[in-house]
């Protein structure tokens, strides 16, 4: 049984978060809000889906990353049985890229 994330206190993060306008105030706020490690394992999963998605291997990713299996796993899992917002992002970001080219 999952836990309910849709709370107010989420709800504020989140407006939080869109209210940042670049990437040094996103530096600025999730240093102060993450601890190091914290912000390291999100950016990890984050690179795990990306390669994932571009097709590489279990071995490929964890040499890369460093992520072990377990995360890997985890990873993939939201990719094919969650709700599709790794590919919200991945498609938003190939759009950005793709009108500044």
């Amino acid at each position: 049984m999952s836990k309910n994330i849709r709370t107010s206190a989420v709800d504020h993060l989140f407006e939080a978060i869109l209210s940042l306008k670049d990437s040094e105030e996103c530096y600025t706020f999730f240093e102060d809000i993450c601890t190091v490690n914290e912000l390291l394992s999100l950016s990890q999963r984050f690179e795990v889906a990306r390669m994932l998605r571009n097709h590489k291997t279990y071995l490929e990713i964890a040499e890369k990353t460093g992520a072990s299996t377990a995360t890997i796993s985890r990873v993939n899992r939201s990719l094919n049985y969650g709700k599709d917002g790794y590919d919200m992002v991945f498609s938003r970001i190939s759009e950005i890229k793709d009108g500044n080219e």
